[in-house]
């Protein structure tokens, strides 16, 4: 295991019809190196003083924290909500191969 805090996930949830475009854009533009996708999460929060219920599809990418600002706004571009869910954590420690090759992937 390798320390590295150069990388980060991100976390994206969205609707059902609107991952694939979000997903092939941010892996088009080399800003992640890969992206799974979780389908049927249930997401329970407020929204303009009312309590939502939806079924979402959560997105978890990886890449280089460097690149964060620019994943964000290509995901804004295309994403259909007014306050998308695009959070980032740092990856603290990996393996040494694995985090070589997100750099190699990604711009």
């Amino acid at each position: 295991m390798v320390e590295r805090i150069n990388y980060i996930i991100v976390f994206v949830t969205v609707p059902k019809k609107s991952f694939d475009v979000i997903v092939d854009k941010v892996l088009s533009l080399k800003l992640v190196a890969c992206v799974n996708v979780i389908k049927n999460i249930k997401s329970f929060y407020f929204w303009q003083e009312k309590l939502c219920k939806d079924n979402e599809i959560l997105l978890i990418m990886k890449t280089k924290r460097s690149l964060f600002k620019r994943l964000e706004k290509e995901i804004k571009k295309v994403h259909p909500y007014s306050v998308a869910e695009i959070i980032a954590i740092p990856i603290f420690f990996g393996s040494k191969e694995y985090l070589n090759w997100i750099s190699k992937v990604t711009k």
